[in-house]
């Protein structure tokens, strides 16, 4: 039994631990606050990760962004031109404030992540032409641009690392997709160095999805509600990400790997997404403490980040090693009459839903926002 021990600063035990800590969350007024430089200061951030949710609380608040509203609207730009200029702009801050951190890190750390528009993760050809906008608007070498793990994004994923464009795959659920998508990668870094580009430059993490699973997942334990099914709460997601680091382990020390890290390639790094606990009866750290294993990141909403730092639970490395467990509890599950096959399809189909209906509530967020300033916006 491995014994709790009290750390003064679990912060900085955990990137001790080799995991990269970054913010789920951005806004202008974090920014303009200098609230994001204090985070890199005092809790040992060292990236940001946006989503279509976040921009669509941030602006959709309106606080701090009634100038650049007015310029807007006075040069009559859509309601799409708007929104994007919005958001690059705050990425753009963002990747100046965590510049030193990325000059500092060798590129591995310092990193903001922006999503192309979730209305196109099913259509391939749209996603690569906008993952070349995007990075192109923001100018900052910091940038990362999310793909959705869809079916479609998989090629535009190959095809922007083959261009030398950073990326953060989002909206992992499933381990065969987990798989799929590493090959992606390492197809576009392929495709890079062939175009003879430099491949020590090119950084990509994948998200994995965490809370969800559970949420999912102990629905179904409940409608089950034996005592067998009960006791499986809160296991299904963690076992879920270990068997992902698993795979991580294994792709990224194979011969395919070996050929491309000679050539000074950086390893796809799992990031833990949705770290925040949506059972308030699960200790809200969960997803922090059981997650700690080298080379990852862990994205956390800032109610997570702050719980960490006064409560967190780090013990080293809670990941490896925990396979055959890990396994068995997904046996379990599927032995409750709980397919994961269906439940990981359901997850990757609402997630992209989701971001598609938050986007569509920016948008008209800003189209009220532009008419009340005398243009219509359209």
């Amino acid at each position: 039994m491995t014994e709790t021990i009290t750390i003064a600063d679990p912060l900085k035990a955990l990137s001790g631990e080799g995991v990269s800590i970054w913010l789920d969350d951005l806004s202008r007024g974090r920014i303009a606050s200098g609230n994001l430089a204090e985070l890199i200061d005092t809790r040992h951030v060292v990236g940001v990760t946006t989503n279509p949710s976040i921009f669509q609380a941030a602006i959709g608040s309106g606080e701090g962004y009634g100038e650049q509203l007015a310029d807007l609207a006075a040069r009559r730009v859509t309601v799409d031109e708007a929104v994007r200029m919005m958001t690059t702009a705050d990425v753009r801050a963002a990747a100046d404030i965590l510049r030193p951190v990325y000059d500092g890190t060798g590129g591995r750390d310092g990193r903001v992540s922006i999503e192309v528009d979730p209305r196109l993760a099913h259509d391939t050809r749209a996603t690569i032409a906008e993952a070349k906008q995007l990075f192109w608007l923001v100018d900052r070498p910091n940038v990362m641009i999310k793909i959705p793990a869809t079916r479609a994004g998989l090629p535009a994923i190959t095809e922007a690392i083959g261009l030398g464009i950073s990326v953060n795959v989002t909206l992992i659920f499933s381990l065969e997709r987990y798989r799929e998508v590493m090959d992606a990668y390492l197809a576009g870094l392929e495709k890079a160095q062939a175009a003879g580009l430099d491949l020590a430059t090119i950084h990509s993490v994948a998200s994995f999805f965490v809370s969800r699973v559970d949420s999912e997942i102990d629905k179904r334990l409940v409608k089950v509600g034996t005592d067998e099914a009960l006791a499986l709460k809160g296991r299904a997601a963690l076992a879920n990400a270990r068997l992902a680091y698993e795979a991580y382990e294994e792709v990224f020390g194979g011969a395919r790997w070996n050929a491309l890290g000679g050539a000074h390639a950086n390893r796809q790094r799992p990031l833990w997404a949705s770290t925040g606990v949506k059972d308030p009866a699960y200790k809200d750290t969960l997803y922090v403490d059981e997650l700690v294993a080298p080379g990852t990141v862990n994205t956390m909403p800032e109610g997570t980040l702050n719980a960490t730092a006064d409560h967190g639970e780090i013990r080293g490395d809670t990941v490896s090693g925990g396979y055959a467990q890990a396994r068995a509890d997904l046996a379990a599950v599927e032995n409750q009459g709980i397919s994961y096959d269906e439940v990981v399809r359901q997850l990757e189909d609402e997630g992209v839903a989701k971001f598609e209906a938050a986007w569509g509530e920016l948008l008209d967020a800003v189209a009220v926002s532009l008419s009340s300033k005398g243009v219509d916006g359209e």
